[in-house]
């Protein structure tokens, strides 16, 4: 299994307890979704390495987990910071038009206003809000993620549909003008 056809879920935080038992932060809207894990993918340098879950439970975005093989305090040391990992088969289905970040890189960007703008670069999410990334002619456009902002995804067609709140699209195009 390698880094590109998996997304990143969470990490470890800490050991949890003396059994070998782990603490681990999941980065997901619905961490529950998880609850049933069997087992998941621990980042070991540039390797992802197969692990079978035990137990596993989860409270708000927290987890504790307990792997198979785990045999004491020295194994969940070794893991703390470690990285966890799902095949992006595993991700929860969403509703049309729904879509993960991942998914859109790539997709041609098209606003209600004024048309076909360039691509999706990448999206940038800091977690207080996720900005979608646009290459326009070779610069770079941000535009907050929000229900207001993005209409849809039509993943047959690669396109995201947007609307830039008025003025925001004029500031970039000025601002270029003014470089030239």
């Amino acid at each position: 299994m390698d880094l590109d056809s998996c997304f990143l879920l969470g990490y470890i935080a800490r050991p949890h307890g003396l059994q070998g038992a782990v603490s681990a932060i999941i980065d997901a809207d619905e961490p529950q979704a998880y609850q049933n894990l069997e087992s998941v993918f621990v980042r070991q340098g540039d390797q992802l390495v197969p692990f079978f879950i035990d137990d596993i439970r989860i409270s708000g975005n927290k987890a504790i987990i307990v792997f198979e093989d785990a045999d004491g305090p020295d194994f969940a040391r070794n893991l703390q910071g470690a990285e966890l990992y799902l095949p992006l088969a595993a991700l929860p289905e969403l509703p049309d038009g729904g879509f993960y970040y991942h998914d859109i890189i790539g997709y041609q960007v098209e606003d209600r206003q004024h048309g076909p703008l360039g691509t999706v670069a990448n999206v940038l999410d800091s977690g207080a809000q996720a900005l979608l990334a646009i290459d326009y002619q070779g610069r770079e456009l941000l535009l907050p993620l929000s229900e207001d902002t993005v209409s849809r995804a039509d993943k047959e067609k690669q396109i995201i549909y947007v609307n830039f709140p008025e003025g925001l699209l004029d500031f970039y195009l000025h601002d270029q003008s003014d470089a030239d």
